[in-house]
């Protein structure tokens, strides 16, 4: 069965949010690095791979349901973020925003009956709680820490350890 022209249009947007969020933690990589913060910096990095990984997964799965991909402009990032606590208070916003979108994705292909789409969703379903949770962690951790510079450094080299993407 082809994946249905209404949700095509919502995947493909879904995609570009996707790419968007990548833009966005690469923003927050350059940063990090730029702030003195280089596993920080190496963890949005590796965060940005991730979530190009999510908008290609999205991507070969339109192309192989028979649809369109249709690729839009991708927004532009602001550059500075205020320090790590105030960086990821803003990933775990956007991050419960793209769950948001991910729900009201799966709601909607529930209702257009394409089981397909509904299934595949459910793997970001799961994948977002897993990234509201991380980031809720690392948050936590900062809070902790303060302006505490040895609490700092040793947060940024304990996030930086994070290997390849998930």
């Amino acid at each position: 069965m082809t994946i249905g022209k209404k949700l095509q249009t919502a995947v493909n947007k879904q995609v570009n949010a996707e790419f968007y969020a990548s833009y966005l933690y690469l923003s927050m990589a350059a940063d990090c690095e730029a702030g003195g913060f280089p596993g920080f910096g190496r963890w949005m990095r590796k965060q940005s791979e991730e979530e190009t990984a999510h908008a290609m997964k999205l991507f070969d799965f339109v192309l192989d349901r028979g649809g369109r991909v249709e690729l839009g402009a991708i927004a532009k990032p602001k550059s500075s973020f205020g320090g790590p606590a105030k960086m990821f208070e803003e990933a775990l916003k956007h991050e419960r925003k793209v769950t948001q979108m991910i729900h009201d994705l799966h709601r909607l292909a529930v209702a257009e009956k394409d089981s397909a789409t509904a299934v595949m969703l459910e793997w970001f379903i799961e994948e977002q709680v897993e990234e509201e949770k991380t980031a809720t962690d690392i948050l936590d951790s900062l809070k902790m820490a303060g302006d505490n510079p040895a609490a700092l450094l040793m947060l940024d080299r304990e996030v930086g350890a994070r290997e390849a993407a998930e």
